[in-house]
């Protein structure tokens, strides 16, 4: 393909996450894909979900640790979308039979009460639209091989949005100090890391502003009732059939994935 469009591009990437094939990165043949285009065609793949009738859920953010950013060269996360045949169930395991190579991380999630909507929000202004807070795992599943992309790639790929699963303890934001909320990450039963959420931009609250104001930019917001995954607080582990994960959390409960 040499004519590359953001309908083309939608097209082949949801194409290879349908037929769990992974392919080279877009920008291999379409150099000038920038950011803006970028996240056209994954608005463009979004409004191709909701066409086959999936329901949007909500967004999360990406490379919200400052080491991430660093190694892929910006200052800022980035956003995608989320819709509700990417929730999994409590108790799930990884559903391996449509995604390509998944990873999983620890998230701290919330689930929004109030609109929040940019510019100049502030993680105050932030936090206090949250209605409850929980924590949740994702399991991240880029399209492109190795996952091996440049920036303008992964936003395309909708951040390498794959499932999640959120924990039943739902706390409210009030009280909680979410910058020193910890989590221990285990991976069949060995605890391979740990972090707090001050790993996700400083604070998870930090994070969900710079969506917003993000979104406002776009002439969107963020709505009641959406889930927003704030971003990983450990590096992302790879999870090959069998393996279990379970996250351990402060005072937001575990979260468990069955091997």
């Amino acid at each position: 393909m040499t004519d590359w469009t953001v309908d083309s591009a939608a097209t082949a990437l949801l194409e290879a996450e349908d037929a769990r094939a992974s392919r080279e990165p877009i920008t291999g043949e379409w150099p000038s894909l920038d950011l803006a285009t970028g996240y056209a065609v994954q608005d463009e793949t979004l409004r191709r979900r909701l066409g086959r009738g999936e329901r949007l859920a909500g967004l999360k953010l990406g490379l919200t640790s400052r080491a991430k950013q660093q190694r892929m060269g910006i200052s800022t996360p980035l956003t995608a979308w989320l819709t509700d045949a990417m929730v999994l169930p409590a108790g799930a395991a990884v559903p391996r039979d449509r995604l390509i190579h998944p990873r999983a991380e620890p998230e701290i999630v919330f689930v929004m009460r109030d609109r929040l909507a940019g510019p100049g929000v502030t993680a105050a202004t932030a936090l206090a639209a949250v209605g409850s807070v929980h924590g949740g795992i994702e399991v991240i599943d880029s399209r492109y091989r190795d996952f091996t992309f440049t920036l303008p790639d992964v936003v395309a790929d909708n951040a390498s949005a794959g499932c999640f699963v959120t924990g039943p303890v739902g706390v409210p934001p009030a009280g909680l100090d979410l910058a020193l909320e910890a989590c221990l990450l285990e991976v069949d039963g060995q605890v391979v890391d740990s972090a707090a959420g001050a790993a996700v931009q400083g604070h998870p609250a930090e994070a969900l502003a710079l969506a917003a104001n993000d979104l406002g930019r776009r002439g969107l917001a963020i709505e009641p009732g959406w889930i927003v995954l704030t971003g990983g607080m450990t590096d992302a582990v790879p999870v090959p059939p069998g393996t279990s994960v379970a996250v351990h959390f402060t005072h937001l409960g575990s979260v468990f994935l069955p091997g």
